[in-house]
């Protein structure tokens, strides 16, 4: 696997997760396109989004977050593990966000039910 321009922590984390779920390089379908919207000049000259395709499950990613095509690779990546994970039933850290801000809503509900609450 290649290296990334991001910090050799992410690097190996992310080498640990694809090796957890099974994920392999040679199951990945990587194409280069050339990003939209901002950047001007050099977005239209240099092709920096990421188009990740997992061969055996069909899941598709398209990156072109930043204007680096090697960081847009890492997330292309983190992205397309996610999808997996959301896919295999594993709880997801936006899963586990979305989980939390519920449980507040649902507090905040009780909370103004009992204060209003003729008595």
């Amino acid at each position: 696997m290649s290296i990334f321009a991001v910090s050799e922590e992410k690097n190996r984390w992310l080498r640990q997760k694809m090796e957890s779920l099974g994920v392999r390089e040679e199951d990945l379908e990587e194409q280069f396109i050339r990003s939209s919207g901002k950047g001007g000049q050099h977005v239209n000259k240099t092709s920096t989004c990421v188009y990740l395709k997992h061969k055996p499950t069909g899941i598709e990613v398209k990156c072109m977050r930043e204007r680096s095509q090697s960081l847009n690779r890492f997330l292309a990546r983190r992205e397309l593990l996610e999808k997996i994970e959301a896919r295999a039933g594993i709880a997801t850290a936006g899963d586990l966000k979305q989980e939390k801000i519920r449980k507040q809503k649902a507090k905040r509900k009780k909370k103004a039910k009992e204060k209003y609450q003729p008595a």
